[in-house]
């Protein structure tokens, strides 16, 4: 919901820091990989309740995935780079909440609760996607991607708020969980209407 918003403010220093970065010779691709290295080692350090430590792991992680698609753009763009993108995202976003799972048994419930819901999340914005690829849709309200971005309530913005104050508030976790799975679930429908009316247009 915020994503579009916060483009045009952080687009700016990440495009100058990607293009640097890629001077060096650092590829899209290995910044990826180490972002999501660095998100699952966040996961890890909740799962042993090491919550500050998680947290600086996942601003850290999600800075990388914000300066692999400047280095992209200063280089160049790759389908595979695209894909690497979304299966390292949400590698990351299943597992923050599966590590708060590990950290407390009462967390286990709302965790899997919530992992199930980014996975409908997941697949509403991939069918999406795939559809309006071949209807040949196009936007630029996320910036440049490799394919097709439908806006909706639960985007990355909003994922990684809710990461922040899991981690803060380790305590609230259930009570977090349940609301953002809440949010994911109005985000398929927002979606599915979104594809309703878009789709049934014949071509």
């Amino acid at each position: 919901m915020f994503d579009a918003r916060l483009r045009p403010l952080i687009d700016p220093p990440l495009n100058r820091a990607g293009q640097w970065i890629a001077a060096t010779g650092v590829t899209a691709n290995q910044v990826t990989l180490a972002g999501m290295a660095i998100g699952l080692a966040a996961a890890v350090a909740i799962g042993v309740e090491h919550y500050a430590i998680g947290l600086a792991l996942i601003l850290l992680s999600r800075l990388l995935d914000g300066l692999d698609g400047a280095i992209a753009r200063a280089t160049a763009k790759s389908d595979f780079g695209g894909y690497l993108d979304i299966v390292c995202d949400f590698a990351f976003y299943v597992a923050v909440p599966v590590g708060f799972g590990f950290a407390d048994p009462t967390n286990l419930m709302f965790a899997v609760v919530l992992v199930a819901c980014f996975t409908v999340t997941g697949i509403s914005f991939l069918a999406f996607a795939v559809l309006a690829a071949q209807r040949g849709l196009e936007t630029r309200a996320h910036g440049e991607k490799s394919f097709f971005y439908n806006t909706g309530l639960a985007e990355g913005g909003e994922t990684i708020g809710f990461f922040i104050v899991m981690c803060l508030w380790p305590a609230g976790f259930p009570v977090l969980a349940s609301v953002f799975s809440g949010v994911c679930v109005l985000t398929v429908v927002q979606r599915s209407l979104a594809a309703r009316a878009v789709l049934r247009i014949p071509v």
